[in-house]
Parts: C-alpha cells; sequence; structure tokens
C-alpha cells in the first residue's frame, strides 16, 4: 500500500509519553512510537517529529509562584529536550536512525536545529526530532511542529492527541459536542476551537499545510494517519 504523504511532521504531546503515572516518562510508551514511526520508514514515509514537554514542565505551571513567564516557557523547551533524547534512543533501539535537532544550543547532547542539514537528514531516511521549541518564549510545540513542517516541505501536519477527533464544542462537559470530520481552516478559528494553538492554525491556513488531528494511543493509528488518513479530523481549506 503506497502512503498518501511522503513527508510528515508529526507532533505528539510531552503528556502522553508518561502513559498513566502523573509525570515523567513511560518507557513503553517510548517503545510504542518507536515502532509505529518505524513501520512509517518501512513504508517510504519521512518522519519528522516535535514532542511536547508537559510530562516534566509546562510553562502555564508558573502562574501564581512569581516565575516570569519567558523563564518558564525557556524550562519547557528544556523539558522537551529531555523527551526528545529519550526518543531518539528508543528510536536507536529498534534499529532507526534518528537526529535530535534543537532550537536551543546543546551541542554536546543535540544538533543545532539547521534546515539544510534537517532536510538532509530526512532524505536519508533518518527521524529528526525537532526539540527546544523555537528557541524562543511565547510559542507553543503545536505552533513549532506548524513552522518546521512548513519548513521541511512536509505534506501534513500530523497531531497526536488522546481525542479521537477535533469537535464542536468539549465533549467531556458539553453531551451536545459532535466531532468533525473535516473541518475548513477558517471555521476553526472562528468557532474558537481549543484542540490546536490558533497561531499554529493560522500559519498552516497561509502556507496551505493541511493538517489531520488523531488519538494516536490506538496501535496503528500513527502508520494509519499516514497510509489513508481516514481517521481523526482532517483541517484544510474549505
Amino acid at each position: 500500500m503506497a502512503a498518501l504523504y511522503k513527508r510528515v511532521v508529526l507532533k505528539l504531546s510531552g503528556e502522553a509519553l508518561k502513559g498513566s503515572a502523573a509525570s515523567g516518562i513511560d518507557f513503553s510508551v517510548l517503545q510504542f512510537i518507536a515502532r509505529e514511526v518505524q513501520q512509517l520508514l518501512g513504508l517510504g514515509v519521512q518522519v519528522g517529529l516535535v514532542i511536547g514537554g508537559g510530562n516534566i514542565w509546562r510553562g502555564t505551571n508558573a502562574e501564581g509562584t512569581g516565575l516570569d513567564r519567558a523563564t518558564a516557557d525557556y524550562m519547557g523547551m528544556l523539558a522537551t529536550i529531555m523527551n526528545g533524547l529519550a526518543l531518539q534512543s528508543a528510536f536507536e533501539q529498534v534499529g532507526l536512525e534518528a537526529r535530535a535537532m534543537s532550537a536551543l544550543r546543546l551541542d554536546e547532547v543535540c544538533e543545532p536545529y539547521i534546515r539544510q542539514r534537517a532536510l538532509e537528514h530526512l532524505r536519508r531516511n533518518r527521524v529528526v526530532i525537532f526539540v527546544g521549541g523555537t528557541g524562543l518564549p511565547y510559542f507553543t510545540t503545536d505552533t513549532v511542529a506548524a513552522l518546521r513542517a512548513v519548513e521541511v516541505g512536509a505534506d501534513i501536519f500530523l497531531k497526536g492527541t488522546n481525542v479521537d477527533a477535533v469537535y464542536s464544542a468539549d465533549p467531556r462537559t458539553d453531551r451536545t459536542a459532535a466531532p468533525y470530520r473535516q473541518i475548513g481552516y477558517d471555521q476553526f478559528l472562528a468557532d474558537h476551537l481549543k484542540a490546536m494553538d490558533a497561531t499554529a492554525v493560522s500559519l498552516c491556513r497561509e502556507n496551505h499545510l493541511p493538517i489531520l488531528l488523531f488519538n494516536m494511543n490506538k496501535p496503528g493509528n500513527i502508520v494509519r494517519a499516514a497510509m489513508q488518513g481516514d481517521i481523526g479530523t482532517l483541517i484544510k481549506e474549505a
């Protein structure tokens, strides 16, 4: 079966890495992700990956503590580096080549993010893990993923979450909430839907980059998202 997309950027939340624990990294989750991505590469898909840091630290944790937002965001960027290194190791354990590339310089453990170098890694079928955010505070990892996807010419932004779709309202609190199979960028933004950061969606709209939001916790869904695209919610031009 041929893949729908040749090159993808996959965004995973840091909180997904903690599994059932309150925080930290569940190594069985790392292994699960590594096996899913291994299948993708075996099918000829080039994979860039952005990982959040919410299992270790979220910038919003600083609210009410006296810690300023910029400092809290930099701490979050460091958390993404920790997660990225863990993922890099997990990929290597299943025989994949992987490179963690950081927007924050930490040369002893990560390559610096250089676009042309990232493109070369992708062409060589290495998993590129984009860490360290944008290197600047006030940007979410959704926005980082959108930015990197545009920069490397990805065919789609795959956003793996713990929900099955974008809903018209929060299904946890509103029983009338209905899932969307497909929604336009403009409607997503006009309805102030919370499934993704608005800045990220706007950037994708400006660059005609489709987004597929899907549940990453179901085995096979990461592969299915790239191969068939028949799950979750597709956000694109109406």
